[in-house]
């Protein structure tokens, strides 16, 4: 009994004097952790000494992106494709100025176009024909060395007429260039050759100069050389050829009438009864090139 009224009195004396520990809630605030002090400025740890902060998601994304990192491969295709997407743009672009031109077009002369479309697949397709027509001829003819025989000097006269090597005459047109203001150049006079032949010109002559497969065009001075044949202006063209095909040919929108007109030049197309091309060239046996069939 004496003990436990000790311990009382203890008890007493220690609430009386504040003791913490005799207060429940003094016992609840011992329990939390100690207060952090906050530390004077400039004691501080170093920026350096910091834990580094995380990144966000774009910073990560421009962290990956730049600088940019390139390996040889693919700096090769990024010049590779850099190649292509130019030689694409400069084909679209020219597409769209042959459509521009086509667009702005007159309807007679798209129909002109058209028309001369016709008459080349119909070229073709006669073409075809006669040469089913021979086949059948050969296999069907009773003295096929004869029929054989006459076919080969046929064909060789149509190849003397494409070499040059023998006169000719049939239908087609005259066109007569005068270029008084000397703007006409080689590169003109080609052109309208190549347009020529692309309607079908089977025999062509400029100014007593046949016009072969082989056949060059330079400028020399105020005038033009063919072959190494100097011709003055007014310049000359006889063409043998379906004269339906060859004059439309050449009066297309953006065609060769059109740009020598444009160089001030005075173009004149006729259609006469009968061409005839006697200018020859000389029969030249190729150097290294045989027959097979010798």
């Amino acid at each position: 009994m004496s003990d436990q009224n000790e311990r009382n009195d203890a008890n007493g004396r220690n609430a009386a004097h504040g003791d913490p520990e005799g207060v429940p809630g003094n016992r609840l605030r011992k329990e939390l952790p100690a207060e952090v002090p906050v530390p004077a400025p400039g004691t501080g740890p170093r920026a350096e000494e910091r834990p580094a902060q995380p990144l966000t998601g774009r910073q990560r994304l421009v962290k990956g992106l730049w600088p940019p990192r390139f390996t040889r491969a693919q700096l090769i295709v990024a010049l590779l494709l850099f190649g292509l997407g130019f030689g694409l743009a400069v084909q679209v672009a020219s597409n769209s100025d042959t459509d521009s031109a086509l667009r702005g077009a007159r309807q007679e002369d798209l129909v002109r176009i058209l028309d001369e479309l016709d008459s080349r697949t119909q070229r073709l397709e006669d073409e075809k024909q006669g040469l089913e027509r021979q086949r059948q001829e050969l296999q069907s003819s009773s003295d096929q060395a004869a029929e054989a025989r006459r076919q080969t000097a046929e064909k060789a006269r149509q190849l003397g007429i494409l070499a040059g090597t023998v006169a000719a005459q049939g239908p087609g047109i005259t066109m007569t260039i005068e270029d008084t203001k000397g703007t006409v150049k080689a590169d003109m006079l080609l052109d309208a050759i190549q347009e020529l032949r692309a309607a079908g010109a089977e025999a062509i002559q400029v100014n007593g100069v046949r016009v072969v497969a082989d056949t060059y065009f330079a400028d020399s001075d105020r005038s033009v050389s063919v072959d190494g044949n100097k011709i003055n202006a007014p310049y000359r063209f006889r063409v043998i050829g379906k004269p339906q095909d060859l004059e439309p040919a050449l009066n297309i929108p953006g065609g060769v009438v059109q740009t020598l007109k444009k160089e001030q030049a005075t173009v004149t197309v006729e259609r006469p009864d009968k061409i005839v091309v006697d200018a020859l060239r000389r029969a030249e046996r190729p150097d290294y090139a045989r027959s097979s069939s010798q």
